[in-house]
C-alpha cells in the first residue's frame, strides 16, 4: 500500500542540520507544508507541529488544510486517512514502519469473511484501521465520537464494531446496544497493570485515575474519568484534582504538564516492569526523520484510487455525524 519515491542523492542522518526546529520551519515555508502530529509523539515533534490532536481532530484538520504538503507525525493509518481526504496533496510519513498493532489485528481478508457472516449488519470501524478496512465500512468513528455515532443508528439496525474490542465494550455499556465485536486490541492499552495501578492509587490516595476507553475493563473499572486523548487533556484542566494517574500512552503527559504546570501526572504502569505503556510505533518517528521526510519529499503515502474512494465515504459520514 505504501511506496517510497526514488530521488537522487537524498540527504541522510549525517546531513541533518544542527538546528532542526529552524530547518523544519524553513522547509514548511518552502513547501507550503503543514505538520500534523498526534498527542502520542515525542515532545520535540509535538512542539514543532502546526496542529496537535487526537484522531478526530487530526482528521478534521486533514480535511480542511490548504497546504500543498501534509507531514503526518503519527502512524500509517493516520497518514492514510490524510491521503484519502487529500488525493492531490503530497502526504509524507517520517517512518513507514510506524504501524499500529490495533490496525494489524484486523487483516482485510479475515474481516471480509467476518463481515460476510453478518450480511444484515452495518460496519462501524474505529479509525485505527487500514484503508482496506475503512473501504469495507459504512461509518468510521474515533474514541471521541464512537458513542455519539452509535446512538444515531436506528435501534433495529444490527452493527458490527471493529477492530477494537475494548472500545466496542465501552460503547455497548454507554449506549445499551448489542454490538458484534471484532476481537482486536492495542498492545499499549491492553498491557496496563490493574494491580500496579491500584498500588499507585494507595500510594497517592488524592489522585484521580483517568483512562482511555481502549484499556481493558479491569482498568476502566478503577477510572474516575474515561475519555479520548483530547477529552482526558481537557479533563485535567477542569478537574480540581492536583494529581492524576494517566492510563493511556504517556506522550499526552507532555501537553498535560504544559497546560497544568502546577499539577502532577503519573503514567500508569504496564505489566512486568516493562515500558509497554509507550507505543513503539509512535516512537519510531523522530525530529530528524521528520526533517528528512520534508527535505527528500519521501516516504510518500499512496494507495489505489478504488480503495481511496471506497474508504472516503465512511470517513465523510463520520465527519457529517460529528458536527
Amino acid at each position: 500500500m505504501f511506496t517510497t519515491a526514488t530521488l537522487p542523492k537524498p540527504e541522510t542522518l549525517a546531513d541533518v542540520p544542527h538546528d532542526l526546529f529552524e530547518a523544519i520551519n524553513h522547509l514548511k515555508r518552502e513547501l507550503n507544508a503543514v505538520i500534523l502530529a498526534h498527542y502520542y509523539q515525542d515532545p520535540d515533534i509535538q512542539d514543532v507541529a502546526d496542529y496537535l490532536g487526537d484522531s478526530l481532530g487530526l482528521s478534521r484538520q486533514a480535511a480542511q488544510t490548504n497546504a500543498d504538503v501534509i507531514v503526518f507525525a503519527g502512524v500509517h493509518f493516520m497518514a492514510e486517512t490524510a491521503k484519502i481526504l487529500n488525493p492531490d496533496k503530497l502526504v509524507l510519513l517520517p517512518d513507514l514502519n510506524a504501524g499500529c498493532s490495533l490496525a494489524d489485528s484486523c487483516p482485510p481478508d479475515a474481516f471480509a469473511k467476518f463481515k460476510a457472516e453478518h450480511p444484515d449488519h452495518i460496519v462501524i470501524s474505529y479509525i485505527n484501521c487500514s484503508a482496506e478496512i475503512k473501504a469495507m465500512s459504512d461509518i468510521i468513528c474515533t474514541s471521541s465520537n464512537a458513542v455519539q455515532i452509535v446512538k444515531q443508528i436506528p435501534e433495529n439496525q444490527p452493527i458490527i464494531f471493529a477492530p477494537d474490542r475494548n472500545l466496542g465494550r465501552y460503547v455497548m455499556e454507554q449506549t445499551g446496544r448489542d454490538l458484534v465485536l471484532w476481537q482486536g486490541s492495542c498492545i499499549v492499552h491492553e498491557t496496563f497493570s490493574e494491580k500496579r495501578i491500584v498500588q499507585l492509587k494507595i500510594e497517592h490516595p488524592e489522585a484521580e485515575i483517568i483512562a482511555h476507553p481502549e484499556c481493558e475493563p479491569p482498568v476502566l473499572r478503577h477510572a474516575n474519568y474515561i475519555g479520548s486523548t483530547t477529552a482526558l487533556l481537557k479533563y485535567t484542566k477542569t478537574s480540581p484534582s492536583q494529581v492524576f494517574i494517566v492510563a493511556t500512552e504517556p506522550g499526552i503527559i507532555h501537553q498535560m504538564e504544559k497546560q497544568n504546570p502546577q499539577k502532577t501526572f503519573i503514567p500508569a504502569p504496564g505489566t512486568n516492569n516493562c515500558n509497554c505503556n509507550e507505543c513503539p510505533f509512535m516512537r519510531l518517528n523522530t525530529l530528524e526523520k521528520l526533517y528528512l521526510a520534508m527535505k527528500n519529499r519521501q516516504p510518500e503515502i499512496t494507495m489505489p484510487e478504488y480503495v481511496r474512494l471506497a474508504a472516503l465515504q465512511p470517513i465523510q459520514r463520520m465527519l457529517e455525524m460529528s458536527v
